[in-house]
């Protein structure tokens, strides 16, 4: 009944107005209702899942659930005390860079609603690695939460260049490690409309990233966050440099930069601004999940992100071997009762997850 009230009377009015609005009025909502025990009471009742059911231990973490909230929707980390009375095992804040962001230019987001996905054009916008250390340090999220930071570079001239973008994402890992901040890192390499482009999908400027990354001394589990439109081939030769510097696993993926995959092309940007998130990447982020599955075994942790706009989306993903989740288009075309959906799937399917 509440996925049908969302689709049919609250979807459509919300999709009438700027989606970035829409976006800052909802955060700025689950602010103010997770700093109090009745407003986090409240949306726990409506869209909490009960138990302990799907609990999954990662990488000497414990997520209570395998659903994850995706980096790019609480870039600030506002949302801590709230996400764990939606389902939610975890989230990704972020992604957060050295220095304050502003963004690109708008508009940073547009709705693709007959194709069920978001042109993103939001140029990292964040205020910075230190600010957010300070706000996450207050916030006191439900016990069994699971905190991920995603790092990336600023988006700014001061950032362009191997080194220099090198050294942008050591500073923000080493402030949250040095402040202890954050359960997991996840270091995103693949972060499309920046000053400089992807510095760092390539396996060459990758080793030189993480090799840096690694000297800082810490015992949190790190990922990375890896680009969906390259083939096997390419992907796999970065997987080979994830494994050489010894990270714990991998995100599969980013957003997908083909706009010619749209069903309605249409409803996309005429030229390319931004890449494309919701139903347009599922079939390639399964895909690669099932291959890196396939080749390296039990090797990364691979948490799966994009496309999941359905249960039935989510257990895919676990079944093409996806150890946790990661959403957020779902949640905006389908409404916040979708991760409590997908849990009592899983629920009732067994849980084909892996443990």
């Amino acid at each position: 009944m509440i996925g049908i009230l969302y689709r049919k009377l609250l979807r459509p009015v919300l999709f009438c107005f700027d989606p970035d609005k829409v976006h800052k009025a909802f955060v700025s909502l689950g602010k103010i209702l997770g700093e109090f025990a009745v407003g986090r009471w409240f949306i726990g009742w409506l869209y909490d899942y009960p138990g302990q059911k799907l609990e999954k231990k990662i990488d000497g973490v414990v997520h209570r659930t395998p659903i994850g909230l995706a980096a790019g929707f609480d870039y600030n980390g506002e949302l801590a005390n709230i996400l764990p009375y939606m389902t939610f095992g975890s989230e990704e804040v972020g992604s957060v860079t050295a220095r304050p962001c502003p963004g690109n230019p708008k508009p940073r987001l547009r709705r693709m609603v007959k194709s069920k996905a978001l042109v993103v054009y939001k140029g990292l916008k964040n205020q910075g690695v230190d600010r957010i250390i300070a706000r996450l340090k207050k916030a006191r999220p439900r016990g069994g939460f699971v905190l991920g930071i995603s790092i990336a570079k600023t988006n700014d001239r001061e950032s362009v260049g191997l080194e220099k973008g090198i050294e942008d994402y050591y500073y923000s890992l080493k402030r949250l490690t040095e402040e202890q901040v954050g359960d997991f890192y996840t270091i995103n390499i693949s972060c499309p409309n920046v000053h400089g482009g992807e510095d760092f999908s390539s396996p060459e400027r990758l080793e030189k990233l993480l090799t840096r990354l690694r000297t800082i001394k810490h015992d949190k589990p790190m990922y990375a966050k890896m680009p969906i439109n390259q083939d096997w081939d390419s992907f796999n030769k970065m997987l080979k440099v994830i494994d050489k510097t010894g990270l714990h696993g991998v995100v599969i993926g980013n957003l997908n930069k083909n706009y010619d995959e749209a069903p309605y092309p249409e409803e996309a940007p005429n030229e390319y601004r931004g890449g494309l998130s919701g139903s347009l990447c599922r079939t390639r982020s399964t895909e690669l999940i099932r291959q890196t599955r396939s080749n390296w075994g039990d090797r990364f942790t691979i948490i799966g992100c994009g496309g999941i706009l359905t249960a039935e989306d989510a257990i895919e993903k676990l079944e093409a071997g996806a150890d946790l989740l990661q959403l957020i288009t779902g949640m905006i075309f389908h409404g916040p009762h979708l991760m409590k959906n997908i849990c009592r799937k899983l629920e009732k399917k067994g849980s084909k997850a892996r443990s």
